[in-house]
C-alpha cells in the first residue's frame, strides 16, 4: 500500500515537473530562458519546448510589427511659431536578448520610442519656418517623414529595437494661431487670384491692340489697292476717249455730228442757207466731188 502511494505520488511529482518545465511558442512571438535572472536562451519558431522546473522562468515578447499611436505634442518651428504634430510609429523588437537588457518591457520601449520621435521631431522643425510648412515647400511631408524615421531608428538600433517608419498623422497649428493663418493665407491667395487677372487682362489688351493693328493694315492696303484700281480704270477711260476722238475717228465723230444737227434743223418744210465756211458746207462740197 505504502509502495502504491509512494508511486502514485512519484507519477504526481513527475506531472507536475513535466508541466512546469513544457512551454509551447507561437506563431508572432519570442520566448526568452531566464535563468537566474539571465537569458541563457531565445525561441523565436513556434513549437513546444522544454526548460529546467523551479530554476528557469520564461519571458514572451511579441516577434511581429508594433503600432504605436504617439501623444500629440507642439513643437516650435524656425521662425518661432507653435505647431501641433501628431506622429505614429511601426517598430518590431528585432534583437530580443538586447531589448530584455536595456529596455525589457514593451511600456518602456514606447516611452523611449516617444521621447526619441519628440525630440528628433522637435529638433527637425526647428529648421524649417511655418510658413514653408503649411505652403507645403518641403517636396511634400515624405522627405520629413524619412528625415525623422532614419534618426529615431538610429537612436534605438541599440536597444533591439527596429524601427520601420515614422509618419506624421496630423500637422496643424494651435487653435489660436488658426483663424490668424487661415485669413492670411485667404489674403495671400487673393493677392495672387489678383495678379492673374491683371496678367489676363495685359495679354487680352495686348492681343486686341495686335489684332487691331493688322486689321488697320489690311484696311490701308485694301484702300490703297481700290485707289490704284480707280486710278488704272480712269487711265484706261481717258485712253479710250483720247483714241476715240483721234484721227480719222474724229472726223467720223464730227461727220455724223454735223448729220445729226442737219437732222435737226431740216425738220418740216424748211430752206437751209449756209456760207461757204461753214463745217456743214464742207461736207456738202465733199459729197458733190
Amino acid at each position: 500500500m505504502i509502495k502504491r502511494i509512494i508511486a502514485l505520488c512519484a507519477v504526481v511529482f513527475a506531472l507536475i515537473i513535466l508541466f512546469m518545465s513544457a512551454f509551447i511558442v507561437t506563431e508572432g512571438e519570442y520566448v526568452c530562458i531566464r535563468r537566474f535572472g539571465k537569458i541563457i536562451e531565445t525561441k523565436e519558431s513556434a513549437g513546444l519546448y522544454f526548460k529546467v522546473p523551479f530554476i528557469d522562468d520564461k519571458l514572451t515578447l511579441p516577434n511581429k510589427k508594433i503600432i504605436y499611436d504617439l501623444t500629440a505634442s507642439n513643437v516650435l518651428t524656425k521662425d518661432k511659431k507653435d505647431m501641433v504634430i501628431d506622429n505614429y510609429v511601426i517598430w518590431q523588437i528585432s534583437n530580443p536578448v538586447e531589448f530584455v537588457k536595456s529596455v525589457g518591457f514593451i511600456s518602456e520601449a514606447e516611452r523611449r520610442i516617444d521621447a526619441a520621435v519628440y525630440n528628433t521631431v522637435k529638433n527637425t522643425m526647428g529648421t524649417l519656418e511655418q510658413n514653408n510648412i503649411i505652403n507645403e515647400k518641403l517636396s511634400g511631408r515624405g522627405e520629413l517623414n524619412k528625415t525623422v524615421t532614419d534618426e529615431v531608428r538610429r537612436q534605438l538600433l541599440d536597444y533591439g529595437i527596429e524601427v520601420f517608419d515614422v509618419q506624421i498623422k496630423r500637422l496643424d497649428l494651435p487653435v489660436e494661431n488658426e483663424e490668424a493663418v487661415f485669413r492670411r493665407m485667404v489674403s495671400e491667395r487673393e493677392k495672387i487670384a489678383e495678379q492673374y487677372r491683371a496678367e489676363g487682362e495685359y495679354e487680352a489688351n495686348k492681343l486686341k491692340n495686335e489684332v487691331d493693328k493688322e486689321v488697320n493694315i489690311l484696311i490701308s492696303e485694301a484702300n490703297a489697292k481700290a485707289q490704284e484700281l480707280i486710278g488704272e480704270g480712269e487711265a484706261e477711260y481717258i485712253k479710250i476717249l483720247a483714241d476715240a476722238y483721234s484721227g480719222e475717228k474724229k472726223e467720223f465723230y464730227e461727220y455724223i455730228r454735223t448729220l445729226e444737227a442737219m437732222k435737226k434743223s431740216l425738220k418740216g418744210e424748211k430752206t437751209l442757207v449756209l456760207p461757204l465756211d461753214s463745217p456743214l458746207t464742207k461736207y456738202f462740197y465733199d459729197i458733190e466731188n
